[in-house]
């Protein structure tokens, strides 16, 4: 069935949870080794885990080898925070987990099978850990990745998703694709800004015009890579409750992450 909440809605949700559970309970977070973030109900059982992919830095926007303060961290964890508490509030998916930080080295990858990874412009991998990303994606794996723009970042993104699937076919999503109407049926989808808008009224950053919704395939044609290109999805979750920010931005975003968050469930 799919749900008839209206955008302002889902915000006002995100508004109060944010205010309930409270920013600062996460700002003093650790950003080295496997970490689980939010100290509660670590042991409980459940059936999604919101799961960032922590990988290695290799040009520009980060901070060195697998460190905070830029690449794999940005908008953490003020955005998949936010994500998570819209999940518990419009889906039925049992999700008591806390936040999750999966290292690219570490074997646990395998037991969380939807993972979103930010500013993959920046990523580097080795050949052992391209092959540990790609093994997690035949295995079923399904990966979201966020914020890059522009025909630079395009490249410095293929370089790595070519070490990680070499014979891979990126292709845009159509509109009628099961993705976009798994939970909701997204009809109309435009470029998510950063907050960046609020000052500079702008919805591209560098020379990325055009936003572009892309996929690879596996071979019996389920998405197991969605792109969101020229777009910046994370910053749209994290400043839902910012005023300035406009709504519809933040309200898209959210649908678009359940829907991809349902459909990896589901196919």
């Amino acid at each position: 069935m799919k749900l008839a909440i209206p955008l302002l809605a889902v915000c006002l949700l995100v508004i109060a949870a944010v205010e309930l559970f409270g920013w600062q309970r996460y700002g003093n977070a650790p950003t080295s080794g496997f970490q689980i973030y939010d100290q509660s109900d670590q042991n409980a059982p459940a059936e999604f885990f919101f799961s960032r992919l922590r990988y290695n830095t290799g040009y520009g926007g980060g901070s060195g080898y697998r460190r905070g303060g830029g690449g794999w961290s940005q908008d953490f964890p003020r955005a998949d925070h936010d994500c998570l508490v819209v999940l518990r509030r419009l889906t039925r998916i049992d999700s008591p987990s806390p936040l999750n930080v999966v290292d690219i080295g570490d074997d646990r990858m395998m037991d969380f099978p939807w993972m979103y990874a930010v500013g993959v412009a920046n990523w580097a991998f080795t050949d052992a850990e391209a092959l540990r990303l790609r093994n997690y994606i035949a295995r079923g794996g399904f990966l979201m990745v966020d914020h890059f723009h522009g025909q630079d970042d395009w490249d410095r993104f293929m370089k790595g998703m070519g070490m990680v699937l070499p014979n891979a076919v990126v292709e845009d999503i159509p509109d009628s694709d099961p993705i976009f109407h798994d939970l909701y049926d997204i009809d109309e989808k435009f470029q998510i800004p950063g907050e960046q808008y609020v000052s500079t009224g702008r919805t591209y950053e560098k020379d990325g015009y055009v936003p572009a919704w892309r996929c690879i395939r596996d071979k019996n044609g389920r998405i197991v890579v969605a792109i969101c290109y020229n777009m910046h999805l994370g910053d749209a979750w994290e400043w839902a409750n910012d005023g300035e920010y406009p709504e519809k931005f933040s309200g898209l975003a959210f649908r678009i992450v359940l829907n991809y968050i349902t459909y990896s469930m589901t196919h």
